[in-house]
């Protein structure tokens, strides 16, 4: 049986403003710093609460894999808080996958948060975020619900306020294998930690030169984007594209997407032209975002 209680929320992509890798631990996990910016380019899930334990996906029917990270994320917060009740979701997918944008891992800590408000489970952002952690290192991030220095595996995260940005975001057809980016002997592995000082969370607006560095030289790069454009050719073509008409280019996270800061001014988000992008390529006018939309749904 359905209950009438519903909720139709987002969840916001992220980009990564520079991503290092800083060394590996024993069990073989790489050692990131990065800056993890939200942005405007969203997914919306929607979730009716069941008064039964049924968990299922309404928007894909029987072919969906049994792996699926929402059904895993509500699976997950189901067993722990041991409720008896259950949700239909369903997601309209806008965040392209295989894109380095968080999509997957923000949809999983959407519906953490949507459903511990929904079945007035109550528990606090901390005790979501170890629970999101299980089901992927960026989950914690968008659990969190700010802009964030992040380091560790993606676990720990230091709260920053960045200026509002624009950015042109263009993921290509391709996607890659996280795995295989790791995996690749043109990753760089031992870029300098950096040290930081101070409570980055009580600083003013960090802007792009100031966080790290204009292009061509100051701090920031993305270690991966290497080892990506070896493996997909497509990721060069994007960021060569978008260095022409932008000025400057960057990879985030894994790839396959890239991005471009386009100035301060933030435009409502809107689709590329489709004759401006290559083939089988998406893109969007984004901005940045202060903070997530349910930052507010965890104490």
């Amino acid at each position: 049986m359905t209950l009438r209680a519903l909720y139709d929320v987002p969840a916001p992509a992220k980009i990564n403003l520079f991503l290092h890798v800083v060394g590996r631990r024993a069990d073989g996990y790489h050692l990131l710093q990065s800056v993890f910016a939200l942005v405007d380019w969203s997914d919306k899930l929607h979730f009716e609460a069941r008064t039964d334990s049924t968990l299922a996906r309404r928007d894909l029917g029987p072919a969906l894999p049994a792996d699926d990270l929402c059904l895993r994320a509500a699976r997950a917060l189901q067993a722990a808080s041991g409720t008896k009740l259950g949700a239909d979701i369903s997601i309209d997918k806008q965040v392209p996958w295989g894109a380095g944008m968080g999509g997957g891992s923000s949809d999983a800590a959407t519906t953490l948060l949507a459903l511990n408000r929904l079945w007035g489970l109550h528990w606090p952002r901390a005790q979501l975020a170890a629970l999101g952690l299980k089901l992927g290192a960026d989950v914690p991030f968008f659990i969190g619900g700010h802009n964030a220095f992040v380091e560790g595996i993606g676990e720990r995260l230091t709260p920053i306020r960045l200026q509002p940005t624009a950015y042109a975001v263009v993921k290509p057809a391709a996607a890659i294998p996280t795995r295989d980016i790791f995996g690749s002997p043109l990753l760089k592995r031992d870029t300098k930690a950096v040290i930081v000082t101070g409570s980055p969370e009580d600083a003013g607006p960090i802007g792009w030169p100031a966080a790290w560095g204009a292009e061509g030289g100051g701090f920031g790069h993305n270690d991966l984007q290497a080892a990506a454009q070896d493996r997909c050719p497509e990721v060069a073509q994007a960021a060569h594209w978008l260095q022409a008409r932008y000025g400057n280019s960057r990879m985030t996270g894994s790839g396959s997407a890239v991005f471009a800061r386009v100035g301060a001014e933030s435009p409502p988000m809107a689709a590329m032209p489709a004759d401006e992008l290559p083939p089988d390529w998406v893109g969007r006018m984004c901005r940045s975002l202060d903070h997530h939309p349910l930052v507010g749904w965890a104490g």
